[in-house]
This record gives structure tokens, sequence and C-alpha cells, in this order.
């Protein structure tokens, strides 16, 4: 089973390059590429409308990137939880309400998320 990855990054550092795969650090929690996919095809429109960074913040970019890195700063991460609470009114999924639970934290902290795609 495909997966992508979400967790939170404690201290944010400017410039850095987060392209190496390390889930463990981040405290990931995983959800299943199939959901993610009907996520962004359904939510397609508002999802681009978030404003996001691939791997680093000289690369700004929006929505997610489906097989790379995406960073999702602060100020993003309110629009994109709105997002992720009506999908899972829609899906019902167990791994969108820890997802959910996962953005929560990050905006209680004031912290970049990070995805890793597939």
């Amino acid at each position: 089973m495909e997966k992508h990855e979400f967790g939170i990054i404690d201290s944010f550092e400017e410039n850095k390059w987060y392209s190496d795969y390390e889930p463990e650090k981040y405290n990931c929690i995983s959800v299943n590429d199939d959901l993610v996919e009907e996520l962004i095809i359904k939510y397609n429109e508002e999802l681009m409308a978030i404003k996001t960074y691939f791997q680093v913040t000289t690369q700004p970019g929006t929505g997610l990137d489906y097989c790379g890195v995406t960073l999702i700063p602060p100020e993003s991460l309110k629009q994109f939880r709105d997002i992720i609470i009506k999908a899972n009114n829609h899906f019902k999924a167990k791994e969108l309400q820890l997802l959910t639970e996962k953005i929560t934290e990050a905006i209680t902290g004031n912290k970049y998320l990070i995805h890793y795609g597939i």
C-alpha cells in the first residue's frame, strides 16, 4: 500500500532543502494513497489555492506535490485543515481524522507541516 506522510517540523530552517525522507524525525502519520488521490481529485481547486513550498522556501508552489516533498507554512494550515475536515465529512476515514489532529497540533505550535508524497 502506497502512502503519504504528514508531520510537524519542530524547528524550521529557512532555505534548508527538506528533500530527505525522514518520517520518523517529524513524527509523521500515514494516509493511504487512494484516499489522498480521491481528495486531490474532489478538492483540487481548493487545494491549489493553498500557498505551499516544494522542498525549500525558495520554491513557492500551491497545493500538495503528489510525488515529492511539500512544506505547508503556518499561515496556510487553517485553510488546509478546513479542506481535510470537509473531505472527512465525505470520506469518513480515521486517517483524515488523525491528519486533522496533526494539522491542529501544528497550528497550535505555529509550526510548518511537511508532506511526503508517494
